[in-house]
């Protein structure tokens, strides 16, 4: 147990702090701030939790047996080798350092031990909320911090989450189709597409919003046209090249994220063929670095930041036993038009490459 914060399974009289926590329908780490005289507290639940308190003859350390413990934040990734996840904990940092609380970034690489080892160690330094991006837990472990009465809200969930479980995400399909009726107005017809990770909804959105751009355009999704990826450069480069190869290859692509085009614009460097005059290349994420790339990309931004803070929020407001707006939240995209899109030339509507 951390030094300071009150033991979820202590007793102080009569009931345990957990028990405190049942009953006056809050979480634990909310509890644990009435005890520790924290201010966060929204004013009637910590009435409520007061009044409990007295009502069980639960009986407070004193200043001279007890330090107050700081705030913190567990910020869980799969990985963490991704520019957009430098943007993501730039957000939750900002909104966390604000509130006074210390933020754990950790990753688990879709390991179950991994994912093991972090949940002891959020049990011996007692978070006060988790924010998970694109991972899964097993069940167990869910259950696990619904026992601890710790809050979560995952961000661009993998899989369908549970329906106690808020989520922060961005409008991945209007995105998608955004991206792919920019490429049709410019008089593209074949545009390939470089997909992400199908155990996210985040991928699936994007394709399906791919898939419907060309069905209000009344054209047949060809699925040749259609390769797989995983958000990192190396697939973005072998997808464009399976593209290429094709017998009539796209004059478009669109890629399902940043660092994915980006692949594909050194893939069609190295064959010699010049973005967008051969080809026309649009990402996904609006990565600082895309502005300063050679030529600077087409994108469609999602807020990132963004979305950390709005994570970082609602965990706060869970903390605090106060009511969510919606347990879920989609912040909107924005297709950004750069220089690596343009029009097909005359001559060449309607063919590839």
């Amino acid at each position: 147990m951390t030094e300071g914060h009150a033991d979820r399974g202590e007793r102080r009289g009569k009931v345990t702090i957990t028990e405190i926590a049942r009953e006056a329908g809050v979480s634990v780490p909310t509890v644990s701030r009435v005890v520790n005289g924290r201010s966060d507290v929204a004013p009637g639940t910590r009435a409520r939790v007061e009044d409990l308190l007295h009502r069980h003859g639960y009986r407070r350390r004193t200043a001279t047996t007890s330090r107050t413990r700081a705030a913190l934040l567990d910020l869980v990734f799969n990985d963490l080798d991704s520019p957009w996840a430098v943007e993501i904990i730039r957000g939750v940092e900002e909104v966390a350092h604000a509130a006074g609380i210390g933020t754990v970034v950790s990753a688990i690489h879709n390991r179950s031990g991994d994912a093991r080892q972090w949940m002891t160690n959020l049990r011996a330094r007692a978070s006060d909320g988790v924010v998970l991006v694109t991972s899964v837990l097993e069940p167990v472990l869910h259950e696990e911090l619904r026992r601890l009465g710790v809050p979560l809200v995952v961000i661009d969930p993998a899989g369908s989450p549970a329906l106690d479980v808020p989520t922060v995400g961005a409008t991945n399909w209007a995105g998608g189709m955004a991206a792919t009726e920019h490429l049709l107005r410019l008089g593209h017809r074949r545009i390939g597409f470089v997909a992400g990770p199908p155990r996210l909804l985040c991928s699936r959105a994007r394709l399906d919003g791919y898939r419907a751009a060309l069905d209000r355009a009344g054209i047949a999704v060809d699925a040749s046209l259609i390769v797989p990826g995983d958000f990192y450069q190396e697939s973005g480069f072998t997808g464009c090249n399976a593209l290429l190869d094709l017998a009539e290859p796209p004059t478009a692509l669109f890629a399902a994220s940043d660092q994915m085009a980006m692949g594909a614009v050194e893939t069609l460097r190295r064959r010699g063929l010049r973005v967008p005059e051969d080809m026309s290349v649009v990402g996904f994420d609006d990565l600082p670095e895309v502005r300063w790339s050679a030529p600077p990309l087409t994108t469609v931004r999602q807020p990132l930041a963004e979305m950390g803070k709005l994570a970082v929020r609602t965990v706060l407001k869970l903390t605090r036993g106060e009511e969510l707006d919606s347990p879920r939240v989609e912040l909107a995209t924005e297709l950004v038009v750069r220089s690596s899109t343009a029009p097909v030339p005359a001559g060449r509507r309607g063919a590839g490459v």
